[in-house]
This record gives structure tokens, C-alpha cells and sequence, in this order.
């Protein structure tokens, strides 16, 4: 079964401070309205506020049908999901303008368009109303992701120091360096080489690496998962030879993924398995990174539900990190099929 981790492209509508915001954006349009050059005399007072009521009542139900119609348009295609968006301004503007213009004709008030400009009055309104909710959605969801972005930042450098050298990694590795000790002290001393490695880049974890980094720290980590698995553990790398090693990444993007195949496929099976990292240029300047190992059989002995929700949460963590660093254009990718699981990367190239 495949799946992408997909982030939310609507924004909550159902708190009060965005709320608040809307109705700013309101009668800041008021305002710049009021305040426009015009041939026509300047607004008086009392056409001022009948105009900043209208705009707050309708920004406060704009609001409101965003509010209900989140959950119907997150699920949505982008594309679709911002024009049946857009669609929700323009039918409530227009429904506003004609009912308060009908009003306005009752009462003699004489504050809208005559009678006779009736289509251009609630068209202009129902456009503007559909520009303001465009720039208004955007900008929106750019503080959303802007903050989730920065929460996934300080949530990458509490999971490095955490859990990305976790404690029976540590305690393993231990182990099998003091078994060689004695029999083979040139592979200990490697082995506590590449360990040291490993914890260097875990407390440096909020910076950068280059690609070819990556793939030497990666080295390093499988290096040691095999003096403890022994046979169990067979790795193939297919690097191509025109990869861009130089490329910037966020640090530890490689290592979590390989742990993931390793505690979740590898040692899970008697007979252990190979895991394959296949890493090449793909079509429309992007760099592909893929990882396979095998999974084991439903019910077969492992770490856990709670490891499991661990597994999925690295995975979040590194989609997060890379859509920090390169913005739009990333997907991460978990396909099961049959015996093998892939996990499958792809970044936009500069």
C-alpha cells in the first residue's frame, strides 16, 4: 500500500485569533476604500461605518463557511480544493450585495449603486471579495507553514540528541567493540571511529551536510550495524556516478532511515535481508533517494506499536526538515509491496 506524507494546505478558520485577522483585513479594505481618490465626494461618517459594517459582516462569514468547509476542501486536490476556495467568497459576496442593496433601495438610504447598475455593484463586490480571500488564504497558509517549518526545526535537534543515536544502539555497539578488543583491535578501533562519527553529527543535528556527507555518515552507521548482525545484514549502494555530492541537506536525513530498515526489516528476520539505497538525478532537476529492505511478516516479533509510531514520526520529522530547507517540491514517499518496503525521497535541485 503506498502512501505520501501530505502536509495541510488549508488553514484553520476555527480559531479566534484568525478570526480577529479576518475582520482586520476587512476593514482595512474599508479603509483603503474610503480613503481611494475618487471624482465623488469623500464618504461621510455614516457611509463610512454602514461600509466597514458590511465588510466585517462579511469577512465574519466568509470566515465562518471557511470555518465549516475546511474539513470538505483540505482532502481535496490543491487545485480543485482553491477554486471551490474561491467559489465560497464569490457566492456569499454576491448574495450579501444584492440583499443589502435591495435593503438599501427599500429604505431610500441611497448608500449603494442605483437599481440600474445592480450587476455592476455585486460583481465588483464579489470580486474583490474573491481578491481579498486569495491574498488573505495565502498568506495564511504561508505563516502556517513558516511556523510548522520552525516547530520542525526544534523538534529535528530534540530528536537528534533523543532518539537518533538511541540508547540500545549505543549499548549494542558497545558490546560488540568490547568483544573486539582482544580478537580484532584494528576493526574495534574503526568501530569506535565511526561511532564518535555518528554522535558528532547527532549534537551537530540543527546544521547542515552535504550529500556526499550523508552517505559517508550512513557508511559509518551501517559499518558498525554490521559487525553486530554479521551475514544478516548485506547492503548494495547504487550511487550514480553524475549525483550531486555536493548538494546541501539538513543533517541526519540518511542515518534515521537506515536505522528505520535496519531495527524494523533486518533484525526482525531470522535470515536478515539485503537493504538497497539507490541515489540518482531524476526527471525535472530533482535528486531521487530510495531505500528498500525487507519487511517482515504480519505478527512476526519486533519492537512494538510504539516503536512503530516512532518509525512514522522520524519519517514526518525528515519530510519536515527537507520542505524547510528546500520549500516546495519535496515528497516522501513509504510504498509496502509484498515482502519489500521502500521509502522513497525526492528534493527539488538548485
Amino acid at each position: 500500500m503506498a502512501g505520501a506524507v501530505r502536509r495541510p494546505w488549508f488553514p484553520d478558520f476555527c480559531r479566534l485569533p484568525r478570526i480577529a485577522a479576518v475582520l482586520a483585513i476587512a476593514e482595512l479594505v474599508a479603509v483603503v476604500v474610503g480613503l481611494a481618490p475618487t471624482q465623488d465626494p469623500r464618504w461621510s461618517l455614516g457611509e463610512f461605518g454602514a461600509a466597514s459594517a458590511f465588510a466585517l459582516w462579511l469577512g465574519l462569514t466568509i470566515a465562518i463557511a471557511y470555518c465549516k468547509a475546511g474539513p470538505l476542501l483540505e482532502p481535496l486536490p490543491r487545485s480543485i480544493g482553491f477554486l471551490a476556495a474561491m467559489a465560497v467568497p464569490v457566492v456569499i459576496a454576491a448574495f450579501g450585495a444584492f440583499a443589502i442593496q435591495q435593503i438599501d433601495l427599500g429604505l431610500g438610504t441611497h448608500l449603494t449603486l442605483p437599481e440600474s447598475q445592480r450587476t455592476r455593484f455585486i460583481a465588483s463586490i464579489a470580486l474583490l471579495s474573491m481578491l481579498i480571500s486569495a491574498l488573505s488564504l495565502r498568506y495564511f497558509y504561508v505563516a502556517e507553514q513558516w511556523r510548522a517549518r520552525l516547530q520542525a526545526v526544534a523538534k529535528a535537534e530534540v530528536d537528534a540528541l533523543q532518539a537518533r543515536i538511541r540508547p540500545h544502539f549505543l549499548f549494542n555497539s558497545m558490546n560488540t567493540i568490547a568483544a573486539l578488543v582482544r580478537s580484532d583491535p584494528r576493526t574495534a578501533e574503526r568501530a569506535v571511529e565511526d561511532l564518535s562519527e555518528l554522535f558528532r553529527a547527532a549534537l551537530g543535528a540543527q546544521g547542515e551536510s552535504t550529500l556526499g556527507e550523508e552517505i559517508h555518515l550512513a557508511q559509518r552507521y551501517l559499518a558498525i550495524e554490521e559487525l553486530r548482525l554479521g551475514d544478516r545484514l548485506r547492503v548494495d549502494w547504487d550511487v550514480a556516478p553524475d549525483a550531486p555530492m555536493t548538494l546541501r541537506l539538513p543533517r541526519l536525513v540518511l542515518q534515521p532511515l537506515l536505522e528505520n530498515a535496519v531495527v524494523h526489516g533486518i533484525a526482525r528476520l531470522p535470515q536478515g535481508g539485503r537493504i538497497r539505497i539507490a541515489i540518482a538525478p531524476a526527471a525535472g532537476r530533482r535528486l531521487r533517494i530510495e531505500i528498500a529492505n525487507p519487511a517482515p511478516p504480519a505478527g512476526a516479533p519486533g519492537p512494538g506499536p510504539v516503536a512503530a509510531t516512532g518509525n512514522r514520526h522520524a519519517q514526518e520529522s525528515i519530510e519536515q526538515r527537507l520542505a524547510y530547507h528546500f520549500g516546495v517540491g519535496v515528497t516522501l514517499r513509504q510504498v509496502l509491496e509484498g515482502d519489500e518496503y521502500r521509502c522513497t525521497i525526492e528534493v527539488p535541485l538548485p
